[in-house]
Protein backbone atom coordinates (compact mmCIF):
# COMPACT_ATOMS: atom_id res chain seq x y z
CA UNK A 1 0.00 0.00 0.00
CA UNK A 2 2.74 2.29 0.71
CA UNK A 3 4.42 2.06 -2.46
CA UNK A 4 1.27 2.51 -4.38
CA UNK A 5 0.42 5.88 -1.81
CA UNK A 6 4.61 6.67 -2.80
CA UNK A 7 3.62 6.29 -6.62
CA UNK A 8 0.15 8.44 -6.83
CA UNK A 9 2.38 10.92 -4.40
CA UNK A 10 5.65 10.96 -7.09
CA UNK A 11 2.72 11.57 -10.49
CA UNK A 12 1.16 14.09 -8.24
CA UNK A 13 3.05 16.36 -6.48
CA UNK A 14 3.41 19.40 -8.80
CA UNK A 15 1.51 22.63 -7.43
CA UNK A 16 1.79 25.26 -9.92
CA UNK A 17 4.17 27.88 -9.10
CA UNK A 18 6.36 25.81 -6.40
CA UNK A 19 9.75 26.10 -7.05
CA UNK A 20 11.64 23.06 -7.43
CA UNK A 21 14.63 24.57 -5.86
CA UNK A 22 12.91 25.25 -2.76
CA UNK A 23 10.39 22.38 -2.32
CA UNK A 24 11.06 19.51 -4.10
CA UNK A 25 12.00 17.79 -7.68
CA UNK A 26 9.05 18.19 -9.02
CA UNK A 27 9.58 16.65 -12.43
CA UNK A 28 11.16 13.70 -10.47
CA UNK A 29 7.72 11.76 -11.11
CA UNK A 30 8.79 8.32 -11.03
CA UNK A 31 9.48 6.07 -8.44
CA UNK A 32 12.84 4.18 -8.14
CA UNK A 33 11.87 1.17 -9.78
CA UNK A 34 10.06 3.60 -12.58
CA UNK A 35 7.23 2.22 -13.64
CA UNK A 36 4.68 4.09 -15.96
CA UNK A 37 3.00 7.33 -15.42
CA UNK A 38 -0.17 4.60 -16.18
CA UNK A 39 0.80 2.20 -13.36
CA UNK A 40 -1.63 3.25 -10.86
CA UNK A 41 -4.37 3.37 -12.95
CA UNK A 42 -4.17 -0.35 -14.69
CA UNK A 43 -5.70 -2.66 -12.06
CA UNK A 44 -9.16 -2.52 -10.44
CA UNK A 45 -7.13 -2.55 -6.92
CA UNK A 46 -4.15 0.07 -7.86
CA UNK A 47 -7.23 1.92 -8.95
CA UNK A 48 -9.08 1.59 -5.61
CA UNK A 49 -5.70 2.08 -3.71
CA UNK A 50 -4.73 5.31 -6.15
CA UNK A 51 -8.39 6.52 -4.86
CA UNK A 52 -7.31 5.70 -1.47
CA UNK A 53 -4.38 8.20 -1.62
CA UNK A 54 -6.15 11.24 -3.11
CA UNK A 55 -8.21 11.26 0.07
CA UNK A 56 -4.82 10.40 2.20
CA UNK A 57 -3.44 13.71 0.73
CA UNK A 58 -7.07 15.60 1.79
CA UNK A 59 -6.78 13.92 5.45
CA UNK A 60 -2.55 14.71 6.55
CA UNK A 61 -1.02 16.76 2.74
CA UNK A 62 2.04 17.31 3.23
CA UNK A 63 3.26 20.49 4.67
CA UNK A 64 6.62 21.53 4.86
CA UNK A 65 7.69 17.75 4.60
CA UNK A 66 7.79 17.12 1.25
CA UNK A 67 6.87 13.70 1.92
CA UNK A 68 3.45 12.00 1.89
CA UNK A 69 1.86 11.52 5.67
CA UNK A 70 4.53 14.27 6.84
CA UNK A 71 1.76 16.87 6.41
CA UNK A 72 -0.38 18.51 9.60
CA UNK A 73 -3.80 17.78 8.15
CA UNK A 74 -3.97 20.22 5.19
CA UNK A 75 -5.97 20.72 3.79
CA UNK A 76 -9.46 19.16 4.75
CA UNK A 77 -7.48 17.01 7.92
CA UNK A 78 -7.49 19.21 10.70
CA UNK A 79 -5.74 22.69 9.32
CA UNK A 80 -9.33 24.24 7.95
CA UNK A 81 -10.60 23.93 11.87
CA UNK A 82 -7.95 25.49 13.10
CA UNK A 83 -7.37 28.11 10.66
CA UNK A 84 -11.14 28.73 10.29
CA UNK A 85 -11.67 28.99 13.92
CA UNK A 86 -8.13 31.26 14.88
CA UNK A 87 -9.16 34.11 12.20
CA UNK A 88 -12.24 34.49 13.96
CA UNK A 89 -13.25 36.04 17.44
CA UNK A 90 -14.37 32.72 18.86
CA UNK A 91 -11.57 31.20 20.19
CA UNK A 92 -8.63 31.74 22.17
CA UNK A 93 -4.73 31.29 20.76
CA UNK A 94 -3.40 30.49 24.13
CA UNK A 95 0.14 30.24 22.62
CA UNK A 96 2.02 31.17 19.88
CA UNK A 97 1.41 28.48 17.61
CA UNK A 98 -1.72 29.75 15.51
CA UNK A 99 -0.83 33.38 16.23
CA UNK A 100 -0.07 34.63 12.90
CA UNK A 101 -3.47 33.28 12.17
CA UNK A 102 -5.19 34.74 15.09
CA UNK A 103 -3.64 38.20 15.14
CA UNK A 104 -3.29 38.34 11.00
CA UNK A 105 0.36 39.06 11.51
CA UNK A 106 1.06 36.90 8.51
CA UNK A 107 2.85 37.12 5.25
CA UNK A 108 3.07 35.59 1.78
CA UNK A 109 5.95 33.25 3.00
CA UNK A 110 3.85 32.37 6.55
CA UNK A 111 3.61 28.28 6.64
CA UNK A 112 0.27 28.51 7.75
CA UNK A 113 -1.23 30.23 4.92
CA UNK A 114 1.10 29.12 2.73
CA UNK A 115 0.16 25.26 2.66
CA UNK A 116 -3.21 26.05 2.62
CA UNK A 117 -2.63 26.94 -1.31
CA UNK A 118 0.12 24.28 -1.20
CA UNK A 119 -1.34 21.32 -0.21
CA UNK A 120 -4.61 22.51 -1.54
CA UNK A 121 -3.53 22.40 -4.92
CA UNK A 122 -1.60 19.61 -4.45
CA UNK A 123 -4.50 17.46 -3.85
CA UNK A 124 -6.45 19.28 -6.54
CA UNK A 125 -3.88 18.09 -8.66
CA UNK A 126 -4.37 14.43 -7.74
CA UNK A 127 -8.14 14.83 -8.07
CA UNK A 128 -6.83 16.15 -12.04
CA UNK A 129 -4.78 13.11 -12.27
CA UNK A 130 -7.08 10.54 -10.74
CA UNK A 131 -9.82 12.06 -13.17
CA UNK A 132 -7.50 11.42 -15.88
CA UNK A 133 -6.45 7.69 -15.22
CA UNK A 134 -9.70 6.91 -14.35
CA UNK A 135 -10.90 8.05 -17.63
CA UNK A 136 -8.20 6.26 -19.37
CA UNK A 137 -8.83 2.68 -17.37
CA UNK A 138 -12.46 2.98 -18.25
CA UNK A 139 -11.55 3.28 -22.15
CA UNK A 140 -9.04 0.21 -22.15
CA UNK A 141 -11.94 -1.71 -20.25
CA UNK A 142 -9.93 -2.21 -16.90
CA UNK A 143 -12.95 -1.07 -14.99
CA UNK A 144 -16.60 -0.32 -16.31
CA UNK A 145 -17.91 2.79 -16.61
CA UNK A 146 -19.91 2.85 -13.73
CA UNK A 147 -17.07 2.38 -11.32
CA UNK A 148 -15.13 4.69 -13.31
CA UNK A 149 -18.33 7.43 -13.29
CA UNK A 150 -17.56 6.82 -8.85
CA UNK A 151 -14.66 7.72 -8.64
CA UNK A 152 -14.71 10.42 -10.60
CA UNK A 153 -17.59 11.59 -9.17
CA UNK A 154 -15.59 11.68 -5.77
CA UNK A 155 -12.27 13.43 -7.73
CA UNK A 156 -14.58 16.11 -8.67
CA UNK A 157 -16.43 16.52 -5.21
CA UNK A 158 -12.97 17.24 -3.69
CA UNK A 159 -11.78 19.39 -6.61
CA UNK A 160 -14.69 21.14 -6.20
CA UNK A 161 -14.96 21.34 -2.33
CA UNK A 162 -10.76 22.54 -2.38
CA UNK A 163 -11.25 25.00 -4.79
CA UNK A 164 -13.87 26.32 -2.80
CA UNK A 165 -12.16 26.30 0.84
CA UNK A 166 -9.30 28.08 -1.38
CA UNK A 167 -11.64 30.96 -3.10
CA UNK A 168 -12.88 31.93 0.65
CA UNK A 169 -9.45 32.67 1.93
CA UNK A 170 -7.60 34.18 -1.01
CA UNK A 171 -10.94 36.42 -2.79
CA UNK A 172 -13.21 38.38 -1.52
CA UNK A 173 -16.93 37.50 -1.35
CA UNK A 174 -19.09 36.62 -4.09
CA UNK A 175 -21.14 40.09 -4.11
CA UNK A 176 -18.02 41.59 -3.81
CA UNK A 177 -18.92 43.16 -7.18
CA UNK A 178 -22.03 43.18 -8.77
CA UNK A 179 -21.39 40.50 -11.19
CA UNK A 180 -18.65 38.75 -8.87
CA UNK A 181 -15.74 39.74 -11.83
CA UNK A 182 -13.39 40.56 -9.17
CA UNK A 183 -10.40 38.14 -9.26
CA UNK A 184 -10.58 34.62 -7.41
CA UNK A 185 -7.98 31.54 -7.81
CA UNK A 186 -7.26 29.59 -10.61
CA UNK A 187 -9.48 26.68 -11.26
CA UNK A 188 -7.37 23.63 -12.13
CA UNK A 189 -8.81 20.95 -14.28
CA UNK A 190 -5.60 19.28 -15.51
CA UNK A 191 -3.48 16.79 -14.42
CA UNK A 192 0.00 18.23 -14.22
CA UNK A 193 2.75 15.89 -14.57
CA UNK A 194 4.81 16.48 -17.41
CA UNK A 195 7.04 19.43 -18.31
CA UNK A 196 4.09 20.84 -21.37
CA UNK A 197 1.43 20.39 -18.61
CA UNK A 198 3.45 22.80 -16.56
CA UNK A 199 4.51 25.20 -19.31
CA UNK A 200 1.00 25.46 -20.10
CA UNK A 201 -0.92 26.19 -16.80
CA UNK A 202 1.36 28.00 -15.04
CA UNK A 203 1.03 30.50 -17.44
CA UNK A 204 -2.96 30.50 -16.64
CA UNK A 205 -4.10 33.15 -14.48
CA UNK A 206 -6.50 33.81 -11.60
CA UNK A 207 -10.32 32.75 -12.66
CA UNK A 208 -12.95 35.30 -11.58
CA UNK A 209 -14.90 34.87 -8.60
CA UNK A 210 -17.70 33.70 -11.07
CA UNK A 211 -16.32 31.70 -12.91
CA UNK A 212 -14.79 29.93 -10.15
CA UNK A 213 -18.33 29.70 -8.29
CA UNK A 214 -19.84 28.17 -12.07
CA UNK A 215 -16.98 25.49 -11.81
CA UNK A 216 -17.37 24.72 -8.41
CA UNK A 217 -21.34 23.87 -8.92
CA UNK A 218 -20.52 22.22 -12.36
CA UNK A 219 -18.10 19.60 -10.28
CA UNK A 220 -20.43 19.25 -7.34
CA UNK A 221 -23.45 18.84 -9.90
CA UNK A 222 -21.53 16.12 -11.75
CA UNK A 223 -20.31 14.53 -8.09
CA UNK A 224 -24.26 14.30 -7.36
CA UNK A 225 -25.25 12.60 -10.22
CA UNK A 226 -22.30 10.10 -10.80
CA UNK A 227 -21.21 9.31 -7.24
CA UNK A 228 -22.86 5.63 -6.16
CA UNK A 229 -20.38 5.53 -3.02
CA UNK A 230 -22.30 6.08 0.38
CA UNK A 231 -21.05 6.64 3.83
CA UNK A 232 -19.93 9.33 5.85
CA UNK A 233 -15.87 8.65 4.93
CA UNK A 234 -15.96 9.05 1.24
CA UNK A 235 -17.98 11.96 -1.07
CA UNK A 236 -21.58 10.59 -1.68
CA UNK A 237 -24.55 12.29 -3.62
CA UNK A 238 -25.72 13.61 -0.15
CA UNK A 239 -22.40 15.00 0.33
CA UNK A 240 -22.40 16.84 -3.11
CA UNK A 241 -25.69 17.95 -2.16
CA UNK A 242 -25.26 19.79 1.47
CA UNK A 243 -22.37 20.97 0.15
CA UNK A 244 -23.89 22.67 -2.75
CA UNK A 245 -26.23 24.79 0.02
CA UNK A 246 -23.03 26.21 1.73
CA UNK A 247 -21.78 27.21 -2.16
CA UNK A 248 -25.50 28.62 -2.80
CA UNK A 249 -25.51 30.47 0.81
CA UNK A 250 -22.26 31.84 -0.30
CA UNK A 251 -23.29 32.82 -3.56
CA UNK A 252 -26.71 34.25 -2.06
CA UNK A 253 -28.95 32.22 -4.16
CA UNK A 254 -31.45 31.30 -1.86
CA UNK A 255 -33.62 29.65 -3.71
CA UNK A 256 -31.37 27.21 -4.46
CA UNK A 257 -30.42 26.51 -1.37
CA UNK A 258 -33.66 25.43 -0.03
CA UNK A 259 -33.99 23.33 -3.48
CA UNK A 260 -30.73 21.15 -2.68
CA UNK A 261 -31.72 21.45 1.19
CA UNK A 262 -34.88 19.67 0.65
CA UNK A 263 -32.97 16.97 -1.59
CA UNK A 264 -31.87 15.51 1.80
CA UNK A 265 -35.47 15.45 3.88
CA UNK A 266 -35.60 12.55 4.85
CA UNK A 267 -32.12 11.21 4.43
CA UNK A 268 -30.56 12.72 6.89
CA UNK A 269 -31.65 13.80 10.39
CA UNK A 270 -29.96 15.39 13.68
CA UNK A 271 -28.76 13.37 16.38
CA UNK A 272 -30.97 13.25 19.63
CA UNK A 273 -27.91 14.57 21.55
CA UNK A 274 -25.80 17.39 20.14
CA UNK A 275 -22.21 16.01 21.09
CA UNK A 276 -23.64 12.24 19.63
CA UNK A 277 -22.00 13.13 16.23
CA UNK A 278 -18.72 13.77 18.30
CA UNK A 279 -18.58 10.22 19.87
CA UNK A 280 -15.29 8.47 19.06
CA UNK A 281 -17.25 5.40 18.41
CA UNK A 282 -20.28 7.43 16.25
CA UNK A 283 -18.53 9.91 14.53
CA UNK A 284 -18.30 7.83 11.35
CA UNK A 285 -21.60 6.22 11.52
CA UNK A 286 -23.85 8.32 12.66
CA UNK A 287 -27.43 9.97 11.20
CA UNK A 288 -26.23 13.36 11.06
CA UNK A 289 -22.56 13.29 9.41
CA UNK A 290 -22.58 13.91 6.07
CA UNK A 291 -18.88 14.05 5.04
CA UNK A 292 -16.16 13.49 7.29
CA UNK A 293 -12.24 12.89 7.41
CA UNK A 294 -11.56 10.00 8.45
CA UNK A 295 -8.31 8.99 10.34
CA UNK A 296 -6.84 6.38 12.08
CA UNK A 297 -3.79 5.33 14.99
CA UNK A 298 -1.49 5.35 11.65
CA UNK A 299 -2.98 8.05 9.41
CA UNK A 300 -3.23 11.15 11.47
CA UNK A 301 -1.98 14.95 11.33
CA UNK A 302 0.00 14.15 14.08
CA UNK A 303 0.83 15.97 17.87
CA UNK A 304 1.37 19.39 15.86
CA UNK A 305 -1.83 19.14 14.55
CA UNK A 306 -4.34 16.80 15.08
CA UNK A 307 -7.85 17.93 16.43
CA UNK A 308 -7.85 16.07 19.42
CA UNK A 309 -4.36 17.43 20.43
CA UNK A 310 -4.31 20.59 19.98
CA UNK A 311 -7.67 21.48 21.30
CA UNK A 312 -8.09 19.40 23.96
CA UNK A 313 -4.81 17.69 24.66
CA UNK A 314 -2.04 20.85 24.17
CA UNK A 315 -4.78 23.20 24.75
CA UNK A 316 -3.30 25.72 22.28
CA UNK A 317 -6.74 26.74 21.37
CA UNK A 318 -9.94 27.49 24.25
CA UNK A 319 -12.99 28.38 23.61
CA UNK A 320 -13.23 32.57 23.98
CA UNK A 321 -15.35 34.30 26.59
CA UNK A 322 -16.84 36.02 23.76
CA UNK A 323 -18.84 33.28 22.56
CA UNK A 324 -19.17 31.57 25.69
CA UNK A 325 -21.01 34.60 27.37
CA UNK A 326 -22.97 35.59 24.33
CA UNK A 327 -26.54 35.56 25.88
CA UNK A 328 -28.04 34.02 23.24
CA UNK A 329 -26.03 30.34 24.97
CA UNK A 330 -28.12 29.25 27.12
CA UNK A 331 -26.97 28.91 30.26
CA UNK A 332 -28.43 25.59 30.61
CA UNK A 333 -27.36 24.24 27.05
CA UNK A 334 -26.86 20.48 26.79
CA UNK A 335 -23.42 22.09 24.17
CA UNK A 336 -22.24 23.78 27.49
CA UNK A 337 -22.30 20.61 29.69
CA UNK A 338 -18.39 19.83 30.62
CA UNK A 339 -16.16 17.51 32.06
CA UNK A 340 -14.57 19.13 34.86
CA UNK A 341 -10.49 18.40 35.55
CA UNK A 342 -10.60 15.42 33.53
CA UNK A 343 -7.43 12.95 33.81
CA UNK A 344 -8.53 10.76 31.32
CA UNK A 345 -12.06 8.96 29.96
CA UNK A 346 -12.87 11.84 27.55
CA UNK A 347 -12.79 9.53 24.65
CA UNK A 348 -16.49 7.81 25.05
CA UNK A 349 -18.31 10.92 26.91
CA UNK A 350 -21.10 12.76 25.07
CA UNK A 351 -19.93 16.01 26.93
CA UNK A 352 -18.89 18.65 24.31
CA UNK A 353 -16.77 21.14 26.48
CA UNK A 354 -13.76 20.57 29.02
CA UNK A 355 -13.58 22.58 32.02
CA UNK A 356 -10.17 22.65 33.11
CA UNK A 357 -10.03 24.79 36.09
CA UNK A 358 -12.67 26.94 35.41
CA UNK A 359 -11.06 27.65 31.60
CA UNK A 360 -12.86 26.82 28.68
CA UNK A 361 -12.17 24.06 26.00
CA UNK A 362 -13.47 21.91 23.28
CA UNK A 363 -13.95 18.20 23.94
CA UNK A 364 -15.76 17.60 20.29
CA UNK A 365 -12.35 15.94 19.79
CA UNK A 366 -11.33 13.45 21.92
CA UNK A 367 -8.57 10.80 21.49
CA UNK A 368 -5.79 12.91 22.86
CA UNK A 369 -3.60 9.55 21.97
CA UNK A 370 -3.96 8.14 18.98
CA UNK A 371 -5.95 10.99 17.40
CA UNK A 372 -8.28 8.82 15.80
CA UNK A 373 -11.47 11.54 15.35
CA UNK A 374 -12.71 12.17 12.21
CA UNK A 375 -12.63 15.95 11.15
CA UNK A 376 -16.21 16.68 10.52
CA UNK A 377 -16.46 18.62 6.81
CA UNK A 378 -20.78 18.81 6.78
CA UNK A 379 -23.26 18.02 8.89
CA UNK A 380 -27.20 17.98 8.36
CA UNK A 381 -27.17 20.72 11.23
CA UNK A 382 -25.49 22.90 8.62
CA UNK A 383 -27.91 22.42 5.89
CA UNK A 384 -30.93 22.71 8.49
CA UNK A 385 -29.10 26.52 8.97
CA UNK A 386 -28.46 27.37 5.64
CA UNK A 387 -32.12 26.76 4.67
CA UNK A 388 -33.21 28.40 7.62
CA UNK A 389 -31.38 31.56 6.51
CA UNK A 390 -32.30 30.94 3.27
CA UNK A 391 -36.16 31.42 3.88
CA UNK A 392 -35.75 34.15 6.17
CA UNK A 393 -33.92 36.54 4.03
CA UNK A 394 -36.66 35.67 1.55
CA UNK A 395 -39.30 36.38 3.79
CA UNK A 396 -40.29 33.11 4.96
CA UNK A 397 -40.06 33.40 8.35
CA UNK A 398 -42.23 30.05 9.21
CA UNK A 399 -39.92 27.66 7.38
CA UNK A 400 -36.57 29.94 9.02
CA UNK A 401 -38.17 29.31 12.56
CA UNK A 402 -38.82 25.50 12.09
CA UNK A 403 -35.33 24.68 11.09
CA UNK A 404 -34.01 27.16 13.76
CA UNK A 405 -35.24 25.41 16.31
CA UNK A 406 -34.57 22.15 14.93
CA UNK A 407 -30.92 22.61 15.32
CA UNK A 408 -31.38 24.45 18.48
CA UNK A 409 -33.92 23.06 20.77
CA UNK A 410 -32.15 19.18 21.11
CA UNK A 411 -29.61 21.31 22.64
CA UNK A 412 -32.04 23.41 25.42
CA UNK A 413 -33.05 22.11 28.43
CA UNK A 414 -36.62 22.74 28.66
CA UNK A 415 -37.64 23.61 24.30
CA UNK A 416 -41.34 24.26 25.51
CA UNK A 417 -40.32 27.44 26.95
CA UNK A 418 -37.17 28.66 25.56
CA UNK A 419 -37.19 28.07 22.06
CA UNK A 420 -37.55 30.97 19.72
CA UNK A 421 -41.06 31.87 18.75
CA UNK A 422 -42.51 33.48 16.04
CA UNK A 423 -42.90 36.50 18.43
CA UNK A 424 -39.30 36.81 19.74
CA UNK A 425 -38.34 36.78 15.89
CA UNK A 426 -40.59 38.64 14.24
CA UNK A 427 -38.94 40.80 11.12
CA UNK A 428 -36.13 39.16 8.53
CA UNK A 429 -33.04 40.94 10.51
CA UNK A 430 -33.90 39.33 13.75
CA UNK A 431 -34.26 36.19 12.37
CA UNK A 432 -31.14 36.26 10.48
CA UNK A 433 -29.06 37.69 13.16
CA UNK A 434 -30.57 34.69 15.57
CA UNK A 435 -29.65 32.10 12.63
CA UNK A 436 -26.13 33.65 12.53
CA UNK A 437 -25.56 33.74 15.96
CA UNK A 438 -26.83 30.15 16.21
CA UNK A 439 -24.22 28.66 14.05
CA UNK A 440 -21.34 30.78 15.77
CA UNK A 441 -22.66 28.84 18.81
CA UNK A 442 -23.35 24.75 17.22
CA UNK A 443 -20.27 25.27 14.87
CA UNK A 444 -17.68 26.54 17.24
CA UNK A 445 -14.16 24.41 16.49
CA UNK A 446 -15.51 23.36 13.53
CA UNK A 447 -13.84 25.64 11.31
CA UNK A 448 -17.10 27.54 9.59
CA UNK A 449 -16.41 30.63 11.74
CA UNK A 450 -14.35 32.58 8.61
CA UNK A 451 -16.31 31.60 5.89
CA UNK A 452 -19.50 33.30 7.70
CA UNK A 453 -17.06 36.44 8.30
CA UNK A 454 -15.76 36.47 4.69
CA UNK A 455 -19.76 35.71 3.17
CA UNK A 456 -21.18 38.87 4.86
CA UNK A 457 -18.09 41.26 4.49
CA UNK A 458 -21.15 43.23 2.12
CA UNK A 459 -24.06 41.73 3.88
CA UNK A 460 -27.48 44.08 3.08
CA UNK A 461 -29.01 43.05 6.98
CA UNK A 462 -25.70 41.67 9.17
CA UNK A 463 -22.47 43.19 7.22
CA UNK A 464 -19.29 41.58 9.29
CA UNK A 465 -17.29 44.03 8.74
CA UNK A 466 -13.98 42.49 8.81
CA UNK A 467 -12.23 40.47 11.27
CA UNK A 468 -13.81 41.18 15.06
CA UNK A 469 -11.98 42.22 17.81
CA UNK A 470 -10.62 39.26 20.15
CA UNK A 471 -9.45 38.70 23.03
CA UNK A 472 -6.09 38.50 24.17
CA UNK A 473 -3.66 36.27 22.59
CA UNK A 474 -2.61 34.47 25.83
CA UNK A 475 -4.82 32.23 28.22
CA UNK A 476 -7.60 33.38 29.31
CA UNK A 477 -8.24 34.92 33.25
CA UNK A 478 -10.71 32.36 34.66
CA UNK A 479 -12.95 34.88 35.99
CA UNK A 480 -13.61 36.36 32.10
CA UNK A 481 -15.53 33.01 31.53
CA UNK A 482 -18.31 34.05 34.63
CA UNK A 483 -21.59 33.54 32.81
CA UNK A 484 -24.43 36.09 33.23
CA UNK A 485 -23.55 38.86 31.57
CA UNK A 486 -21.72 39.57 27.98
CA UNK A 487 -18.19 39.35 27.95
CA UNK A 488 -17.30 43.19 28.01
CA UNK A 489 -13.82 42.64 28.75
CA UNK A 490 -10.30 44.06 26.41
CA UNK A 491 -10.08 43.33 22.96
CA UNK A 492 -6.86 43.36 22.74
CA UNK A 493 -6.06 41.64 19.00
CA UNK A 494 -7.66 45.03 17.54
CA UNK A 495 -10.34 44.15 14.64
CA UNK A 496 -8.88 44.51 10.79
CA UNK A 497 -11.64 46.29 8.59
CA UNK A 498 -12.44 44.31 5.73
CA UNK A 499 -10.85 47.03 3.47
CA UNK A 500 -7.73 46.21 4.84
CA UNK A 501 -5.52 44.42 2.70
CA UNK A 502 -4.91 41.84 5.83
CA UNK A 503 -8.34 40.43 5.59
CA UNK A 504 -7.36 38.21 2.39
CA UNK A 505 -4.28 35.91 2.42
CA UNK A 506 -1.44 37.08 0.33
CA UNK A 507 -0.85 34.25 -2.39
CA UNK A 508 1.76 32.49 -1.43
CA UNK A 509 5.44 33.79 -2.51
CA UNK A 510 6.76 30.37 -3.90
CA UNK A 511 3.60 30.70 -5.68
CA UNK A 512 4.59 34.18 -7.22
CA UNK A 513 8.11 33.44 -7.45
CA UNK A 514 7.91 30.90 -10.79
CA UNK A 515 4.23 32.15 -12.00
CA UNK A 516 4.79 35.24 -13.95
CA UNK A 517 0.95 35.35 -14.31
CA UNK A 518 -0.03 35.13 -10.93
CA UNK A 519 2.90 37.76 -9.71
CA UNK A 520 0.95 39.98 -11.66
CA UNK A 521 -2.23 39.30 -9.82
CA UNK A 522 -1.14 39.39 -6.26
CA UNK A 523 -3.77 40.50 -3.68
CA UNK A 524 -3.77 44.29 -3.60
CA UNK A 525 -1.78 45.38 -0.43
CA UNK A 526 1.02 42.53 -0.77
Amino acid sequence: MKNIFKTLLLLSVIVLGMNSCSEEKLLDLDPINSPSEDYPFTTPDLIASAMNGVYNAAAIGTYTSGTANGGRGYIWGAAFVEQGDCRGEDVVNTATFYQLTYTATYDATTANNVYYWVDGYRLINRCNLMIEGVNDAVAKGIISAAVGNDYIGQAKFLRAITHFELLNYFSRCYNYTATAEHLGIPYREVGVNTQGEIDSEVLKPRNTVAECYTKILADLNDAENLITTTGIAKASKNAAIAFKTRVYLQKRDWANVITEGNKLNGKRTLTANPGDAFVLANNLSNTESIFSIQHSTTSNPGTNAALASIFGGRKLVAVSPIIWRNPSWLVDDKRRTAIVNPSSGVIGATEMIINVNGRIYTNKYKDQVNFTDATPVIRYAEVLLNMAEAQARTGDLANALINLNTVRNRALATPATQAYTAATLSTIPLMVNAILTERRIEFLMEGRRWSDIQRLEKDDIAPSTGIPAKYANAVPAVADYTLGTPYTGPRTVLAIPASDFRFLWPIPQVELNTNPTLAKQQNPGW
